[in-house]
């Protein structure tokens, strides 16, 4: 008579102890993200992420800020390359630089990885570079989850997203209300492609210009594969230290849609933004998926950020201090444009001329 062996969650593709281990191998990065609000408060592991509200006491009306999202196709090129501690960099800049924009300070973010197999290694990875991008936005990062799914991912898939938590003053809350004719459109230099477009991209230089991740690029003074995964700029410190020391009414951060969608969310209906592509060159790297892909400028803009990660809109009393403030961080950042009345055919923001 022969003997059965009862189904298992190991048999079934998920491993526990795999699980625990990356926990493990993450918590020293974990730990390098505690602000005072954060520290002896629990710890990794446990079922929810702590912070001390009470911190909040100083703010006369506190409104919290939420953020939510994750980093695309990125991540296929990160899985090819076998390069993990840069995509969890993507993921911080893409949610803090969300917050910020309404003038929010990031105060916490949680993470997702979903995963085909737990490669503890590959997961301690990934949160690394969570925790140095949070890090680098002045956030704590006070929990995730790591799931396990097998028969739905293969055993090297995986994708990331994460959620954050900032705080502004109610009549500190950046937008479009503050924004008045007259006022200067300042542009900040992206580091790259951020993380948006890789649907494009992708198709572009590999699809149909047949190019490999490891192929040398003169332009780049890199393989193609380093140029993609290069992360996203966090501008989220740089944006707070803009409203401390001038007048800033509003940000936009540059991502999906491209500069002149999302610089309209920001702008009055009764305004309009122009930016001037003369005040900049974009990458080489843009230029390599336009020419590569025969793909015309106007769908390039609307899909790539095209060089600006983030705009500033600030008075014009505001320029000087905000542009020195800027290059004392090491930011790159100039005036890009204005803003005006609406015409009767006007959008919210466009680009105007041709890029230098």
């Amino acid at each position: 008579m022969s003997e059965t062996t009862g189904a298992s969650y190991a048999a079934a593709g998920v491993d526990i102890e795999a699980g625990d281990r990356a926990v493990e191998l993450m918590k020293e990065w974990v730990k390098k993200t505690q602000r005072p609000e954060t520290t002896g408060l629990g710890g990794l592991g446990g079922f929810a992420g702590l912070f001390d509200a009470s911190a909040l006491k100083r703010y006369e009306r506190p409104l919290l800020a939420s953020a939510t999202d994750g980093v695309g196709t990125k991540v296929d090129l990160a899985r090819k390359l076998g390069v993990y501690d840069t995509i969890g960099h993507d993921l911080v800049g893409m949610v803090v630089d969300d917050l910020v924009v309404c003038g929010a300070e990031p105060l916490f973010m949680t993470d997702y990885i979903c995963v085909g197999k737990v490669h503890p290694e590959r997961v301690a990875a990934i949160v690394k570079g969570i925790a140095e991008g949070c890090v680098l936005a002045g956030c704590a990062l006070v929990g995730g989850e790591t799931a396990e799914h097998p028969g739905l991912l293969g055993a090297d898939d995986f994708d990331v997203a994460g959620a954050g938590t900032g705080v502004v003053e109610a009549d500190q809350v950046l937008g479009a209300d503050r924004i008045r004719k007259g006022d200067v459109v300042l542009a900040m230099a992206s580091s790259g492609l951020h993380s948006n477009g890789y649907s494009l991209v992708r198709h572009v230089l590999f699809d149909r210009a047949k190019m490999s991740l490891d192929e040398q690029v003169a332009e780049f003074g890199r393989t193609l594969g380093e140029e993609l995964l290069e992360p996203t700029r966090i501008y989220s410190l740089d944006c707070l230290a803009l409203t401390r020391t001038t007048e800033v009414h509003a940000f936009s951060h540059v991502t999906g849609g491209g500069l002149a969608n999302n610089l309209a969310r920001v702008v009055p209906d009764d305004l309009h933004a122009t930016v001037d592509r003369s005040t900049w060159t974009p990458g080489p790297v843009f230029d390599l998926v336009g020419k590569a892909g025969q793909v015309e400028r106007l769908e390039l803009e609307k899909t790539l950020n095209m060089g600006v990660g983030m705009i500033a809109v600030v008075p014009e009393t505001s320029v000087d201090v905000a542009l020195a403030t800027l290059a004392d961080r090491g930011v790159d950042a100039w005036v890009a444009g204005e803003i005006t009345e609406r015409g009767d055919h006007a959008t919210g923001a466009a680009l105007t001329g041709d890029y230098a």
